[in-house]
């Protein structure tokens, strides 16, 4: 179909959320942004009456960026958009300069999006058709292989892109009456990059030997969206079973035949937002989980996240979980508070009958971590305890186990946490005390 106002009214009707607070286009300059936004220009009001604005990101990383800024503020003012410029940096170590690029400018946008807003981006069929053949060259599997899709949830809003369907042709012939707002991108020539070679080298000979190539390539990522939607639906079924607390029951994954349990652990890590690993990995990472001796506690990392597996429980957690690392000092009164560090939360002093006695505490106690050998009595009937005996019975995760503020009066262990308190420093069950709160602290058990 050709592109106009009113076919870019029609998509965003089947695809922006009913929720939607507003439309943010992602205007680079170029021509096809400057098509999409002079589209939604004359909507202005007449869709759903949502605001327009529009963002430009500068990579800041060609000389010809500011020629950019000044075009997008041109683009802008003639339109009487709301446009806002944004610099970010891009750090190409371990990875392509091109896919730095495209992570620091999808994470500047999420940044900026408002509750509820919408950002659009001018995606056309032929990007749709190079992306496919890009993921089929990586060997990427269904997900991958579905391309780009449509809608899908972006910081506090949404990305949408509303031109999947449209041929680049059509973009172009639209744009030709903003000719003086066109620019070409020095990027978009420059061969070291695997989308621009594609678009450049390989296919115009696609094209040729197939006519229609972007068509049948963008029906095929439609025909994979389906499929992996239908993977979701049974995935999300599985991991409903498979779930305990925060983990996926070992025993329950094992009862899954291989095909399942990996499309089961893929949907439950992108739930967590986590980046699922290459198939290789996922398989030997499952492989260790399964195959550990019951006292073992493997950890298989990758990035910085690594799936463990403890008492018959898989969990996903940071690769270097949180760990208290120096003393501090913390003075003893109410609502007194102590921030622990980065993922750990804070402690603060409350008063509850039957905590620890007021009248015996000092000024000021020390919080520090574990050292090993620690030792407890958590209640008045019971024994003095190791403190590695207590977390076992609690069940507290191994790796978090350097993560447990020891609060200490002098050289008396009096209190981890919130979890126990030194039995003979309390006072009686009715009587006046304090107690320690631990806010936001981190999955323990």
């Amino acid at each position: 179909m050709g592109f106009s106002a009113a076919s870019l009214h029609a998509v965003l009707e089947s695809s922006v959320p009913l929720q939607a607070t507003g439309l943010v286009v992602a205007l680079s300059g170029g021509p096809d942004s400057t098509a999409l936004i002079a589209a939604a220009a004359e909507l202005q009001g007449r869709f759903r009456g949502l605001p327009l604005r529009a963002i430009h990101i500068d990579h800041g990383l060609q000389p010809t960026a500011l020629e950019f800024r000044e075009r997008c503020r041109m683009i802008c003012d003639s339109l009487s958009v709301p446009l806002s410029i944004v610099a970010v940096k891009v750090d190409g170590a371990g990875e392509s300069l091109e896919a730095a690029a495209r992570a620091a400018r999808y994470a500047a946008l999420g940044a900026q999006l408002q509750p509820g807003e919408c950002l659009l981006t001018a995606h056309h069929r032929t990007d749709q058709a190079e992306t496919l053949l890009l993921q089929a060259l990586r060997g990427a599997g269904v997900k991958g292989m579905a391309a780009m899709p449509v809608c899908k949830v972006m910081g506090s809003g949404w990305h949408v892109r509303p031109l999947l369907e449209i041929a680049h042709e059509d973009l172009l012939r639209f744009s030709a009456g903003l000719h003086q707002y066109r620019s070409s991108d020095p990027m978009n020539e420059d061969m070291r990059f695997d989308r621009v070679y594609l678009r450049k080298a390989m296919w115009p000979p696609i094209e040729k030997r197939w006519p229609g190539a972007a068509i049948a390539l963008s029906r095929a990522a439609s025909h994979m969206a389906e499929a992996q939607q239908l993977l979701d639906l049974t995935a999300a079924a599985d991991v409903a079973q498979l779930r305990d607390g925060e983990a996926l029951s070992v025993p329950g994954l094992r009862a899954l035949s291989a095909l399942k349990r990996t499309n089961a652990v893929r949907y439950w890590l992108r739930e967590a937002d986590v980046e699922v690993p290459s198939a290789a990995r996922l398989e030997e990472a499952l492989r260790q989980v399964f195959d550990a001796h019951p006292d073992q506690n493997p950890a298989i990392v990758w990035g910085k996240k690594a799936l463990r597996r403890y008492r018959q429980r898989m969990f996903v957690t940071d690769a270097e979980p949180p760990s208290l690392s120096v003393a501090q000092s913390w003075q003893v009164a109410p609502e007194s508070a102590l921030e622990l560090g980065p993922r750990l939360g804070t402690l603060s002093w409350i008063s509850a009958l039957g905590g620890l006695a007021a009248a015996r505490l000092p000024a000021v106690v020390t919080v520090r971590p574990r050292e090993g050998g620690e030792t407890l009595k958590p209640g008045r009937l019971a024994k003095t305890q190791t403190v590695q005996h207590l977390c076992q019975t609690l069940g507290v995760l191994p790796w978090m186990r350097d993560a447990l503020p020891m609060v200490f009066a002098g050289d008396a262990l009096i209190a981890i946490g919130d979890l126990w308190m030194a039995a003979d420093w309390c006072a009686a069950p009715d009587a006046p005390g304090l107690s320690v709160a631990w806010n936001q602290a981190p999955l323990l058990s």
